[in-house]
């Protein structure tokens, strides 16, 4: 059976080159939205999150018709760290729209998502998006992009793939860079004409693989998918699972199609249609939804190991109910195992002697903190580590997490970036651009090596870097990195933070704090100017006497504290110090609070070194 009326395509990308945009257009020009309807930009960004960032988290499905033909749209995150929603959509398509800038060309994200495209079989469709940028180079791209698929093995087919100029922006498309731009005709017709139609037996056994979940406060969860073969209907009794040994039976509730940027119950479904199916309570992602008289299970989710660990905990500071709903482990608990079942690309257990603490297993730095403000906008309070790799040993060779970084800066910044890499163990590949104005530097650094580097990259080249990466592999462990050079100020009273306090030690290094904030005893108040910690006193008050100096009530002028972002604050803490995680503060605080148990243990510590 081959569905004439339907195309199933992913759009997939880098990071801000411009997909989200693009679906916003191809949902407007075909109808998708009411005559006089509010329609916010970038309407397939529906996490509050994903508005803030200008970035795509989460993979999110729609649906448009174009002259009779029903388009199934996947959007698809751009960014590295959240590739496992890339991953496991790609089989519920037959083709992609490989989205890319007409200035910056294929960029490290590009190289990852077509690559797992090209495997898995899927036609491509390049769309050079940005037509209309002064600095265009469409031509030198689409060869980058030729380059590009000789390098990763395309077969003849996918090399000879078409190619549309547009301007998501502007909602306009052209087979040719020069024009004509009417409307977005062009890239319709297109998608028709070379994404292959869905193939498969209606009436064999039904198959469909769960590739997304999705949870509704009235019916529960959803699993969502692609029919492969057979039909399914409202109230057919089915079961799901990832072998005959492993699977439950159950009866579907209601069967939804995607009509625009909503979900409505149809009366049935068949080959190539994506779905959502109620009544499943326990599916889980990779799961198989087939026929219980004769099962035929399809291969498990195939995705790539994560390559970051941090422990999450429940939070013992002093502060700990003030300002979050959720503060017990049980509740920590069910939350990130909640998470689990839905982030194909997180990996959670519970350490090993402990009741409240859990490690938690990402794709990257930025995938674990968006999952800590997530849950921080829920309503938890938490304690969480500092990043660590995951190392493994093969043979007795220690080997850790390897990443491509590409770097693109102004060249007089050239050598403070080659040194901050060097230092950090990297080694340059490649660079191009010389007397152009600006750099692209490729290195081969470890993963550990990136932590706190995109803030340092940034202050160096004055806003202007762009940095990406790409996960290579593992490698050889190649030795100690140097994490910070400076200590930290560490409060020794609970109270209120004054300003005579602060005033008074402005000269030891910079504050994270304001005058009137609440602190507590190992509280991080502060970055110290030389390498070792420091306890302070930031509630000291100015006391009361009978005589009176002149400059008694002299204005005291403190320097503009800094004030870290969650991203920041994980960057920042050594292995001995934590970030506590609430809805309305961020705070570091050390993980022994007592001052005196501290340094105990770190003579303790230096006694065991010999020091």
């Amino acid at each position: 059976m081959e569905r004439k009326d339907l195309r199933n395509l992913a759009i997939i990308a880098h990071i801000d080159h411009g997909k989200t945009t693009l679906v916003d257009g191809l949902l407007r020009q075909a109808g998708a939205f009411r005559v006089g309807q509010d329609v916010a930009e970038r309407v397939m960004d529906s996490n509050d999150l994903e508005r803030e960032r200008g970035i795509t988290i989460l993979a999110k499905n729609t649906s448009v018709v174009y002259n009779g033909v029903t388009l199934n749209i996947v959007d698809t995150p751009g960014h590295v760290d959240f590739s496992s929603e890339v991953e496991r959509i790609l089989g519920m398509v037959d083709g992609c729209l490989l989205v890319v800038d007409a200035f910056e060309g294929p960029m490290a994200q590009t190289r990852f998502v077509l690559k797992k495209a090209l495997e898995t079989g899927l036609s491509p469709i390049l769309v050079v998006n940005k037509i209309d940028r002064p600095d265009a180079r469409p031509q030198q791209v689409v060869d980058e992009v030729l380059e590009l698929f000789i390098d990763l093995g395309a077969n003849d087919d996918q090399i000879d793939f078409p190619v549309v100029y547009a301007s998501a922006r502007k909602q306009v498309a052209s087979y040719s860079p020069d024009g004509p731009f009417e409307n977005l005709q062009p890239l319709y017709e297109t998608i028709i004409k070379h994404i292959p139609c869905p193939k498969g037996d209606d009436e064999a056994p039904l198959q469909m693989q769960v590739s997304n979940l999705d949870y509704d406060e009235y019916v529960g969860r959803l699993a969502i998918g692609r029919i492969l073969n057979g039909k399914i209907s409202p109230a057919k009794t089915i079961c799901y699972g990832t072998s005959a040994e492993n699977c439950h039976t159950g009866k579907i509730g209601q069967v939804m199609g995607y009509f625009g940027l909503g979900k409505k119950p149809i009366e049935s479904a068949t080959v190539g249609d994506i779905v959502a199916l109620t009544g499943l309570p326990d599916v889980a992602l990779g799961d198989t939804v087939t026929d219980v008289e004769t099962p035929e299970f399809l291969p498990g989710l195939e995705i790539e190991e994560p390559t970051l660990a941090m422990t999450f905990m429940a939070t013992d500071s002093p502060f700990a109910g003030r300002d979050g709903k959720y503060v017990t482990s049980r509740q920590l608990r069910d939350r990130l195992f909640r998470e689990a079942e839905r982030n194909v690309g997180l990996r959670v257990k519970a350490v090993e002697g402990t009741t409240d603490s859990f490690e938690v297993c990402g794709r990257g730095e930025l995938h674990l903190s968006i999952l800590l403000e997530t849950m921080r906008r829920e309503g938890y309070e938490l304690s969480v580590t500092a990043p660590r790799v995951i190392t493994k040993v093969v043979n007795g060779e220690l080997l850790e997490p390897i990443e491509n970084l590409t770097i693109d800066i102004p060249e007089e910044c050239m050598g403070p970036i080659m040194e901050k890499v060097g230092a950090r163990r990297g080694d340059l590949i490649n660079m191009t651009g010389s007397g152009t104005g600006r750099l692209h530097l490729e290195f081969s650094i470890p993963a550990r090596g990136l932590v706190g580097f995109r803030s340092e990259c940034l202050t160096i080249t004055r806003g202007y870097g762009v940095m990406n990466y790409l996960f290579a592999g593992y490698g050889p462990y190649r030795g100690e990195i140097a994490r910070r050079t400076r200590g930290s100020l560490v409060t020794g009273e609970t109270g209120t933070a004054t300003s005579y306090a602060l005033f008074n030690l402005q000269d030891r290094g910079v504050f994270f704090i304001s005058p009137g904030e609440d602190v507590y005893t190992g509280q991080i108040v502060g970055e110290h100017c030389r390498p070792n910690d420091l306890d302070v006193n930031a509630c000291k008050k100015k006391h009361v006497t009978n005589m009176r100096s002149s400059t008694s009530d002299e204005a005291v002028r403190l320097d503009e504290p800094r004030h870290l972002t969650l991203e920041q604050c994980l960057e920042f803490i050594a292995d001995d110090e934590l970030v506590e995680v609430t809805p309305h503060c961020l705070r570091m605080r050390k993980a022994i609070l007592d001052p005196a148990t501290r340094a105990k243990q770190r003579k303790d510590r230096e006694k065991r070194d010999g020091k």
